[in-house]
């Protein structure tokens, strides 16, 4: 059984022009001289390089096309009937509304989540609706990288960052509905490290928290972007950046003069953080005042994951959070998301093994979240049994943007008088339409009757994971998500009760 997923693919919309492919290679059986090449192949004879990335970016959510052989599906959730944990085993105790949901995530200065789950980095479509409504929900929710690149009104004095007022409108998103759960966090690359965008924030924008990202699942190296022409090229050097190839270089400049110039790419620096640099630098920035320090890691080598981890004990990290391939992105190499880094599944063994080990060390380990294609409650359920104890969060991005995205569209039709009709059954107008606004009535007062619709849409997904964990959770009579472990999956492949008996 072949898991490729061929060379036709959302990201470019491309297709093949036959339904019988060669397994091996993904291409048509029969490929004609006749055909105008619609497949990846046909786009890259055009494209060329910039074929390596999605064509379909933009204002769009991108993630894995590839069927990895083992994920969440190959796991039941076990149920019991007997007893209870966490409450009383009364009748009026153990219900589903007395599963405790909330979990404290880190060290020094913890942070209180109202359910066991953090929006993960993420700084492009509905962002404003993204983190209001993480406040909402009381989650924690991070600033994707790039963010300084958004504001027109940045500005750079000797490569660092003066001035970035975009970056306080960001956080006060988040911070505007703020009701004592969750944190918005600030993410670093290696670049913006170096361009003080941390320091910036904590000084300048009151930010409690910031996580250094090391990966993600979607893109292990930092993005590559064709610039325009030779100007552009020059212009981005001189701002500090990497551009390939060097436009200040005699004789590609003599090139250029010729009408002559290649294609000019500007690209992020690969991060060279080690020991010796983080540890002090995460103290230095303590002692102006920041509180949490949080780790964005991916699935690699495993001895990167456990040099991460041991980095992260010693500098007294608080979150570490690990993303699985076939997670998503908004402009990561096609093949990138499909073929590299451990599966989310596996991540999340190898994690917990790495962390067994650690533990027996004496090593007192950051909180850690799972991320990686989660989307419903019993993919959140299972990822947080099968990870027990190791994982006391999962990271759900897409699905949260999706539910911003679409909450907001149904706002504007209300607003339009166009409700759709698969919801006309349900209201005819934001009160009646959003069934949970009357939760955030109850916590804001009668203000949450103006909060934005894609807003409410996040609070009432993640007000729907809330229900479904409590159900699952009361199923297995464990009334507090804490007691989830792995005794609480049924393997429903050989390859899923090899890996749960090795848990």
């Amino acid at each position: 059984m072949s898991l490729n997923p061929g060379i036709a693919s959302s990201f470019n919309e491309t297709k093949t022009r036959s339904h019988t492919l060669s397994p091996q290679s993904g291409m048509c059986s029969f490929c004609t001289a006749d055909c105008p090449g619609t497949c990846e192949i046909g786009l890259s004879a055009v494209l060329g390089a910039q074929s390596v990335y999605p064509t379909t970016t933009g204002n769009n959510q991108i993630a894995s096309e590839k069927d990895y052989p083992l994920d969440c599906s190959h796991f039941n959730i076990n149920g019991r009937v007997f007893g209870a944990q966490g409450v009383p085993a009364g009748t009026d105790q153990a219900a589903i509304f007395n599963v405790r949901l909330e979990r404290t995530l880190g060290r020094r200065h913890p942070v209180k989540i109202a359910l066991p789950v953090i929006l993960p980095a993420l700084l492009k479509m509905n962002w404003q609706d993204y983190f209001a409504g993480a406040a909402m929900a009381g989650v924690c929710c991070v600033i994707g990288e790039g963010s300084p690149s958004k504001d027109p009104a940045l500005q750079m004095r000797n490569g660092k960052i003066a001035e970035f007022p975009y970056l306080n409108e960001i956080m006060d998103a988040f911070r505007r509905y703020y009701r004592g759960y969750g944190q918005i966090v600030p993410q670093a690359n290696f670049e913006e490290d170096g361009q003080g965008l941390p320091e910036y924030a904590v000084s300048r924008c009151g930010a409690e928290a910031i996580e250094f990202k090391f990966g993600q699942s979607a893109k292990g190296t930092q993005p590559v972007t064709r610039l325009k022409d030779y100007d552009a090229a020059l212009k981005k050097k001189t701002a500090g950046a990497l551009v390939h190839p060097d436009p200040e270089d005699p004789a590609v400049r003599a090139s250029a003069e010729r009408g002559e110039a290649p294609n000019f790419y500007v690209y992020g620096r690969l991060p060279m953080w080690d020991e010796e640099y983080l540890i002090p630098r995460i103290g230095m920035l303590r002692d102006m005042g920041l509180k949490n320090v949080y780790f964005k890691m991916t699935g690699f080598d495993p001895v990167d994951i456990e040099r991460v981890l041991r980095i992260a004990a010693s500098a007294e990290v608080d979150v570490v959070t690990f993303d699985g391939a076939g997670g998503g992105s908004g402009y990561s190499p096609c093949k990138m998301m499909n073929e590299w880094g451990l599966p989310t599944v596996p991540l999340e063994s190898a994690v917990c093994g790495i962390v067994r080990r650690l533990i027996r060390e004496g090593l007192e380990l950051p909180s850690m979240v799972i991320t990686g294609g989660f989307a419903t409650e019993d993919q959140v359920f299972k990822a947080l049994a099968l990870g027990a104890p190791c994982f006391q969060a999962v990271g759900l991005c897409r699905a949260a943007m999706a539910a911003a995205n679409s909450a907001k569209k149904v706002g504007e039709l209300i607003e339009a008088g166009n409700i759709p009709a698969y919801l006309q059954k349900y209201g005819d107008s934001k009160e009646t339409l959003f069934a949970d606004l009357p939760d955030l009535r109850h916590l804001y007062g009668k203000e949450a009757e103006s909060f934005p619709a894609g807003a409410i849409g996040v609070f009432s997904y993640l007000n729907r994971i809330a229900m479904g964990l409590r159900h699952f959770a009361a199923l297995n009579r464990k009334f507090d998500v804490s007691l989830l472990g792995p005794d609480d999956l049924i393997p429903l492949t050989p390859e899923a009760a090899e890996l749960l008996a090795g848990r």
